[in-house]
């Protein structure tokens, strides 16, 4: 009798679990990296649901080997990476793909790696709940090759409800998070039929993933006055200057910009540094001093004259620039209006330093 009596209760600690109390793949992903990903979403721009939905899809809910030898959860290759690499076949054969030290530092560098280019720098103008625009805004940047990227990643955020962590509202979101309790008992009911369709057939979305209830996370903390960042675009179009104008003598019909809080002018046909020093009241050397340029000479229309000196850093929320192209140092600093002095003190850059495509330039 006693050894009946200790049968049971063994059976009774060491039951399996029932289809209704398992967790897919993807509800684990999400309740792991949910508060990562709307972190990174106040740090950068990027709609969480697009960093969540792209890390399922990329790293197979954390589980390919990409992801669990690399903590690479977003595909990234090396290109201009400095640090370890984890070599898969992929495209081609014996591919370099970035190897982190954390899935933090997956994610943040997803996020910079969306920010700081300038083909995907158009998204941030869409808005935060726009994830469908994100979806195909990646696809055409360039991101993915395969044509069914932006539906697979609007079917994820679609069936995991993933757009509810775009919300940028921290007063809702606090709302939210005291209503989870009771809606996660709604949740655990409604999973119970959903968790046996699974099991027992494809259950599919249509992109491989199995469709279930997905258990919330119970709180997404966001730090009191937190708010998305502007789009890179926003902080880098030149604006018409607003500051005081008692220190410059100007034509009411040239129009006077500001790009970082620095007052400049778009040179026109025929005119040089030293006629606009002179329009606007100024030595030669100072204009020069300002444009980090060492003599006069004439301009090409359009070219920007800074009438202030550069400031030491670049506006907030532009850390560093990618570079794209065959771009200098000096097209850099004027862009930016940070002191080409500055930029290279920051990098530890020579002066005849030669950017490649995809370098990193800091500019804070």
């Amino acid at each position: 009798m006693y050894l009946i009596c200790i049968a049971i209760a063994a059976a009774f600690v060491f039951q399996v679990p029932s289809p209704a109390q398992k967790r897919s793949a993807q509800e684990a992903y999400i309740e792991k990296y949910a508060q990562m990903a709307v972190d990174e979403m106040f740090r950068s721009g990027v709609p969480a649901s697009i960093t969540l939905a792209q890390g399922m899809l990329e790293s197979a809910n954390g589980q390919s080997y990409l992801a669990t030898e690399g903590n690479n959860h977003f595909g990234i290759k090396c290109h201009d990476w400095k640090g370890p690499g984890v070599y898969i076949d992929a495209e081609k054969r014996n591919e370099c793909f970035r190897k982190y030290r954390s899935v933090s530092d997956s994610y943040r560098d997803h996020s910079d790696f969306l920010r700081y280019r300038d083909r995907y720098k158009p998204l941030f103008d869409l808005k935060i709940t726009d994830y469908k625009g994100w979806a195909h805004g990646l696809k055409r940047a360039g991101y993915a090759t395969d044509p069914a990227y932006p539906r697979k990643l609007i079917g994820l955020i679609e069936t995991y409800d993933l757009s509810r962590f775009d919300q940028t509202d921290t007063k809702a979101i606090r709302k939210q998070n005291r209503l989870s309790r009771k809606e996660m008992r709604r949740l655990k009911k409604a999973s119970a039929a959903a968790a046996a369709l699974a099991a027992s057939q494809d259950g599919t979305d249509g992109s491989g993933t199995p469709v279930s209830d997905v258990r919330k996370p119970e709180v997404i903390a966001v730090a009191p006055g937190s708010r998305v960042p502007e789009s890179p675009t926003v902080l880098e179009e030149p604006r018409p200057y607003e500051g005081p104008r008692s220190e410059f003598r100007f034509s009411l019909s040239r129009q006077l910009y500001s790009q970082n809080g620095v007052a400049f002018v778009y040179s026109k046909e025929g005119e040089s540094y030293r006629s606009i020093a002179e329009l606007y009241s100024l030595f030669l050397r100072e204009i020069l001093y300002f444009n980090d340029i060492s003599e006069d000479k004439e301009l090409s229309p359009g070219t920007i004259v800074y009438l202030q000196p550069k400031k030491n850093r670049a506006a907030s929320h532009l850390d560093k620039y990618i570079a794209e192209g065959d771009e200098s140092l000096y097209e850099i600093s004027q862009r930016y209006a940070v002191r080409l002095r500055s930029i290279m003190k920051k990098n530890g850059f020579a002066p005849d330093h030669i950017l490649r495509t995809g370098d990193t330039v800091l500019l804070r």
